[in-house]
């Protein structure tokens, strides 16, 4: 059984990375797709390999921090084809750096995309998904971001606020035939690491910070994995089997990786040092 076939899904951020790879994956699986990102352009290229390859896609301009502009897009989706059947919050950013250096702007930015672009695509689709008594809502945050991360503070705190929004919602939507699901995946070879901000650090190097020894999975590897996890409604996605595993200790043994942490911002501060 295909549960994508056929069915209406709204990937936000589908103009590149994971947003790509779920908006490809789905088509592949028979799903109908809105490529929704803030990059028409972007959208709409992904939209057109997708047709030329057989599947059905159509783009969509979409800023996720505009509440009015996300209801709109869900609304728009229900009235074309009747109904919605997944909602999937991908778009983010990110911006990293010692606390002490970050401007608040720079946390309100974070938040705004990553925190209340998730909540009001959730919130739009999840009163849509409650008149159908049917749906499921797929939430992105990070592995990562189910551990302490010290010099990527608005990131993990933005993140870590999705994951606490989506198992609480899953609940709540468990009786009323609304799933919900939260995605942690490990690191995946995306831009977000070459479009990163990261306060008084060369951009270089923190670069390297992130992704040293460290794989990077194929953002089509991730897209497979979400979505098998959500074909089993899974609560948290989390991947790959390493990370997994890492966070199955982390959660016995709170403190086993306090050293890891420590020597993470200490080599940090090094550049930043030299920054200055």
């Amino acid at each position: 059984m295909n549960p994508f076939q056929d069915k209406v899904a709204i990937v936000t951020g589908g103009g590149s990375g994971i947003g790509q790879a779920l908006c490809e994956e789905l088509a592949k699986r028979s799903s109908r797709v809105i490529v929704a990102d803030i990059k028409l352009e972007e959208a709409e290229r992904v939209a057109s390999n997708i047709a030329k390859s057989g599947g059905v896609a159509r783009a969509s301009l979409l800023d996720v921090t505009n509440e009015r502009d996300v209801v709109s897009l869900v609304n728009e989706a229900v009235s074309s084809y009747g109904h919605l059947d997944y909602m999937f919050n991908n778009a983010g950013i990110a911006i990293g750096g010692d606390v002490r250096d970050l401007t608040t702007e720079q946390w309100h930015e974070v938040l705004d995309v990553n925190l209340n672009g998730v909540l009001y695509g959730t919130l739009a689709a999840y009163r849509v998904m409650l008149k159908q008594a049917s749906g499921h809502i797929v939430n992105t945050a990070s592995a990562a971001r189910l551990f302490p991360d010290p010099s990527d503070a608005p990131y993990c705190t933005s993140k870590h606020a999705v994951i606490g929004l989506s198992l609480s919602l899953r609940f709540e939507g468990a009786d009323l035939g609304v799933r919900v699901s939260v995605v942690c995946p490990g690191l995946v070879r995306t831009n977000i690491y070459q479009n990163m901000v990261v306060a008084n650090v060369p951009h270089e190097q923190a670069k390297a910070l992130v992704s040293r020894n460290r794989k990077q999975m194929r953002s089509s590897e991730a897209a497979r994995a979400i979505l098998n996890g959500v074909a089993r409604n899974q609560s948290i996605i989390v991947f790959p089997t390493s990370i997994r595993w890492i966070w199955r200790l982390y959660r016995l043994f709170p403190s086993l990786l306090d050293g890891e942490w420590r020597s993470h911002i200490r080599e940090f501060r090094k550049y930043r040092e030299i920054a200055h």
